[in-house]
């Protein structure tokens, strides 16, 4: 089991920033995605970082959307830059097993970004 706490939500302006954190704990995980669902939208896959650090984005998230990971903190980050209104969702980490396995099993409570015009 891996349990996920994000955190660093919050009220931003467009065109600014914020960084967002996932703090991971119990069992080793391979690789961590970022997600975010918009009210009355899907849930949106954003980018995924391995363990090894190789990243990947959507479209939607490259250029502006950067992961990172501190091993040594258990942790992985999600910046957002030049944010817009339609960034507003909630953010969501989310682990998965192996490299192998596509399935993200273990997801995170979520953490509310809103970003005003």
């Amino acid at each position: 089991q891996v349990q996920l706490v994000e955190s660093g939500g919050g009220l931003v302006q467009a065109g600014g920033s914020l960084r967002l954190s996932c703090a991971a704990s119990g069992r080793a995980w391979s690789v961590m995605g970022w997600f975010r669902q918009a009210p009355g939208k899907a849930r949106e896959f954003l980018g995924s970082i391995k363990w090894s650090g190789g990243t990947t984005y959507t479209d939607s998230a490259k250029g502006r959307f950067t992961i990172s990971r501190d091993n040594a903190k258990n942790t992985v980050y999600l910046q957002m830059n030049t944010l817009k209104p339609e960034d507003t969702a909630v953010y969501y980490c989310a682990a998965r097993d192996t490299v192998f396995d596509p399935a993200y099993k273990w997801w995170g409570q979520g953490t509310q970004v809103t970003v005003s015009s």
